[in-house]
């Protein structure tokens, strides 16, 4: 991404959205025990549901 120039805020937010998505929702870590980082979001949250403002959801973008 270093080398690519954003014609605009929109093109830089749909482009990180396509990081972002695959990366909390597909991708399993081994840091997280193979599990996503939403799965294991999901997990703390059930464990520790006051650590949390708001259920995390799968849902695209950054505000999961």
């Amino acid at each position: 991404m270093q080398s690519h120039h954003f014609r605009s805020a929109e093109q830089l937010e749909t482009t990180l959205h396509h990081y972002v998505w695959p990366d909390s929702q597909q991708l399993p870590q081994s840091a997280l025990g193979s599990r996503t980082p939403l799965q294991a979001m999901k997990d703390w949250h059930n464990l520790y549901p006051e650590l949390f403002k708001k259920k995390p959801y799968y849902l695209s973008g950054c505000d999961i």
